[in-house]
């Protein structure tokens, strides 16, 4: 009797056991349905607010392209091919429509991914993500306002006396954005820093014990990032990715000071 008792008990926890894994799996299954449809939800909204964005500045492309001609003065623009200037339109739409709208595309996957962090990682992944977008924007408007206006005049009176200065805008927009995107992405030096010190993987004194290897290696990537080959902006560049490596070597050992 004791033994068929025991028996009815064990089938009795065996089937709660089960029930209770189908519906833990159930569970996850739903959970991982919601955050792909959560997700798709998110693209999709990203993909529609950078196509309207990039048809905006369509629509406004003539007004972006004298913004863009601005730091060359003195210089006349060509269409080399027929519909130069028309495809050359899109990439500039593009180009700026991807710039406006990243704000808004940074924003949504930090939605999508918060509720998954912890509260550690969500304090050292929301600071970091906004300092990054300030200082990519801050690289943008360097390159636009130093960089451009330092490689172009070099460009154009290296040889004034000899060849009168007549680009083709395709290729002129191509170098505008690569250097501008390129410096952009340089800037965020500083941010790398500050995960790499909250993390505890390098403290800022050891970033600022290495500056005679820093000025090199800035040096080599301002020479490698900047697609002129003028000693000028590439002496502006490392000089720039020099003061940031240093100041993100100091605002780290801020930060410890200030969580000790």
């Amino acid at each position: 009797m004791r033994q068929k008792l025991f028996y009815k008990k064990t089938n009795v926890s065996n089937y709660r056991n089960s029930k209770i894994n189908m519906l833990e799996s159930e569970s996850d299954t739903m959970a991982i349905s919601e955050h792909i449809e959560e997700f798709s939800q998110r693209v999709i909204f990203c993909t529609g607010t950078l196509v309207l964005i990039t048809i905006l500045c369509f629509t406004n492309v003539r007004d972006i392209v004298k913004i863009f001609q601005a730091p060359a003065l003195g210089v006349k623009f060509l269409q080399f091919a027929p519909g130069e200037f028309f495809f050359a339109s899109f990439k500039i739409a593009l180009f700026t429509g991807l710039l406006f709208s990243s704000p808004i595309i940074l924003y949504q996957l930090l939605l999508y991914l918060i509720p998954g962090l912890t509260k550690t990682e969500r304090d050292i992944i929301l600071p970091v993500s906004f300092g990054s977008g300030i200082l990519f924007f801050c690289g943008l408007l360097f390159s636009y306002f130093f960089l451009v206006p330092a490689a172009l005049n070099f460009f154009i009176t290296y040889g004034s006396e000899v060849v009168e200065p007549f680009w083709s805008f395709d290729q002129y927009f191509d170098f505008i954005a690569l250097l501008m995107f390129a410096t952009g992405l340089s800037f965020q030096v500083p941010a790398i820093q500050v995960v790499l010190g909250l993390l505890g993987i390098v403290s800022g004194k050891t970033m600022l014990s290495y500056w005679k290897y820093v000025i090199v290696i800035c040096t080599i990537l301002a020479a490698v990032i900047t697609p002129s080959t003028d000693p000028i902006t590439q002496i502006l560049m490392s000089t720039a990715l020099l003061t940031l490596y240093l100041g993100g070597s100091g605002f780290v050992i801020l930060l410890k000071k200030e969580v000790i």
